[in-house]
């Protein structure tokens, strides 16, 4: 059975956050909603109301998105925080990833994205909006920086900054000149080297962890 949730939404919109309250309001896996025009409300609220997840706007007056996140976690580091953005600016989410955020949405997408990310987070999984990934994929185009890993080995490396850029196992095989089993293999063993559960999982991995230029 899904645990009910209590969501508390961030944003200095009032209409925004007053229209996806009415959409979650309707949802059967939501407990209650809390909501604050600045991060400085919800880091005032946090200990009284104990959200579990917050949505959270990247660009808000006064204390940033990103600051807030950063806060908040480290008061409640089980807290599970989604990035709003009306940006598609891969620089916004690396600083969100730093920070801790888990899942990354734009404010122009669907309500089922925007349950699909709760579900996911909640879940304990990381959640890109297919925009956003599509955006950070795209400026994974190139070099990885040098990087000597403890975790991976330099094939490994190689073999997840292609995953990182969205090629399946057999176009990842051919740019590297091994089999696709052998890549099964590398993927099978970044997955659990990494405890990451799915390619979204492995870009925030590979980008927290600074394998390549974002």
């Amino acid at each position: 059975m899904q645990k009910q949730l209590k969501i508390y939404i961030v944003d200095d919109h009032a209409l925004f956050r007053e229209g996806l309250r009415f959409l979650l309001s309707n949802c059967d896996f939501v407990s209650t909603i809390d909501e604050a025009s600045t991060g400085n409300e919800l880091l005032q609220d946090i200990d009284k109301v104990n959200p579990d997840i917050v949505l959270m706007d990247i660009e808000m007056p006064g204390i940033n998105g990103t600051d807030t996140t950063r806060e908040a976690i480290k008061r409640k580091p089980g807290l599970k925080i989604i990035a709003l953005s009306m940006y598609g600016d891969e620089n916004f989410y690396t600083e969100m990833m730093d920070a801790g955020a888990r899942g990354f949405l734009l404010k122009n997408s669907r309500f089922e994205d925007v349950q699909q990310a709760i579900l996911e987070v909640s879940a304990g999984r990381n959640y890109f909006s297919a925009e956003i990934l599509a955006s950070i994929v795209r400026n994974l185009n190139r070099k990885p920086i040098a990087h000597t890993s403890k975790v991976l080995s330099k094939r490994e490396v190689e073999v997840l900054y292609n995953i990182c850029r969205g090629l399946s196992n057999q176009e990842i095989g051919q740019k590297l000149h091994i089999s696709k089993r052998t890549v099964d293999k590398h993927r099978e063993n970044i997955l659990m080297k990494t405890q990451s559960k799915n390619t979204a999982e492995l870009v925030v991995y590979a980008v927290k962890n600074k394998y390549f230029e974002v």
